[in-house]
């Protein structure tokens, strides 16, 4: 718990930094197939003063809880920005963006769900129970083929893919861990942060050993399938142990078992990590952000 704190200390120093020292900020509403949805764009220190210096993007879900207090669920937010700063300033990474996608409310669960992940029977049972289409595959047709669009025209940035990440939590996770199995060729690096790995309630599945084990079977049939071999993508993934997180660690390991499966080298491809005592909530994951962004973007080099 030392290095929470610690962690946490060192990023909130930088709120008595001067503005022009943390970059700014630009908020737009996006109309899309899928509905308007708001983006928060941050720029980094330097974007307007290097006029021909060009920028990676690093793209968050749930974008009411990336960066202001105020328009978050709990009053926590991640502090994108100020971990960004952190790195850019330590030299780890190179200047970089960061994209908040805003998540839609009470319909996020549909938003953020993996549809090809489960099998079709079981697609259609959690439609019944959520009274609603699963909508993974429509929102990442909305981030890859009208808002990362929208932002390379109007942007300085490095459009390629491994100049492009995602990352997210929880279900914010999942969809995450999903970019990177359904547009590979968008997405280069994922940040699966406390990933909602049962893809339903753990309660549930607790109840349903049945149900648990198709769960990890599908898992495992997807990654198997949709994942491939890295050819210098990235994936990063988390859980802790408190609150939400402790449910995880079952599905945690056949994903973990199924990337490595695929071809992947942990440590090199991907990293998946525990933070013991850590809950499912935001300042635990802005505590290891840095951390977390420091291993995933190494190869964004100035």
């Amino acid at each position: 718990m030392t290095r929470f704190f610690l962690a946490l200390a060192a990023l909130f120093a930088l709120f008595a930094a001067p503005a022009s020292a943390q970059g700014r900020f630009v908020e737009f509403d996006q109309p899309a197939d899928i509905g308007k949805v708001h983006v928060t764009v941050w720029l980094p220190p330097g974007y307007d003063k290097e006029p021909k210096r060009r920028y990676p993007v690093l793209y968050m879900h749930d974008g009411q809880n990336v960066f202001f207090p105020k328009r978050s669920g709990f009053n926590k937010v991640w502090a994108a920005d100020k971990a960004a700063l952190s790195l850019i300033n330590a030299r780890r990474v190179a200047p970089f963006m960061i994209v908040a996608v805003d998540h839609p409310g009470a319909p996020r669960f549909l938003r953020y769900f993996p549809t090809r992940v489960v099998n079709p029977e079981f697609a259609k049972g959690i439609e019944r129970f959520a009274k609603g289409k699963l909508g993974g595959d429509e929102y990442l047709t909305f981030l890859a083929g009208t808002l990362k669009p929208r932002i390379d025209r109007e942007y300085r940035t490095r459009p390629q893919t491994r100049y492009t990440a995602v990352a997210g939590s929880s279900m914010g996770g999942l969809i995450s861990l999903y970019a990177l199995g359904e547009r590979g060729d968008v997405f280069g690096k994922a940040a699966a942060v406390s990933t909602h790995s049962p893809l339903v309630d753990p309660d549930l599945l607790k109840q349903q050993p049945q149900m648990a084990e198709m769960v990890k079977a599908d898992w495992r049939r997807y990654i198997a399938a949709r994942l491939g071999a890295p050819k210098g993508r990235k994936l990063w993934m988390d859980h802790g142990t408190e609150t939400l997180d402790a449910s995880y660690g079952p599905y945690q390991a056949v994903l973990d078992e199924s990337v490595a499966a695929a071809g992947w080298k942990r440590g090199k491809d991907f990293e998946s990590r525990v933070y013991k005592g850590t809950a499912h909530e935001e300042n635990a994951w802005a505590a290891r952000l840095p951390e977390m962004l420091g291993w995933l973007l190494a190869d964004w080099k100035r």
